[in-house]
């Protein structure tokens, strides 16, 4: 496991965490836990159309992420609903 990699969530997202249940906001965060490893682990695919955005799918979340490896970061660049984050 590789620890040196940090998360930096946009202001958005950390709204809609703030906003759920906190079993949701604990299945959320132990889906985030994966990102600390590289390869990242979870249910990740690359986003057609975007360059160099991924999603992680947790249950019915959806996590949107670039990762930058020079820097040693991965960027959360929003959460939210499986119908709703694609829009």
């Amino acid at each position: 496991m590789n620890s040196d990699y940090k998360l930096i969530y946009h202001k958005s997202a950390v709204k809609f965490i703030a906003k759920l249940d906190k079993t949701s906001q604990e299945r959320i965060a132990t889906g985030l836990k994966g990102f600390l490893s590289i390869p990242p682990e979870g249910d990740i695919k690359r986003l057609k159309g975007h360059e160099g955005l991924y999603r992680l799918r947790i249950g019915s979340f959806r996590v949107i992420f670039n990762i930058d490896h020079q820097e040693h970061m991965v960027f959360i660049q929003a959460v939210g609903n499986r119908g709703d984050i694609y829009k």
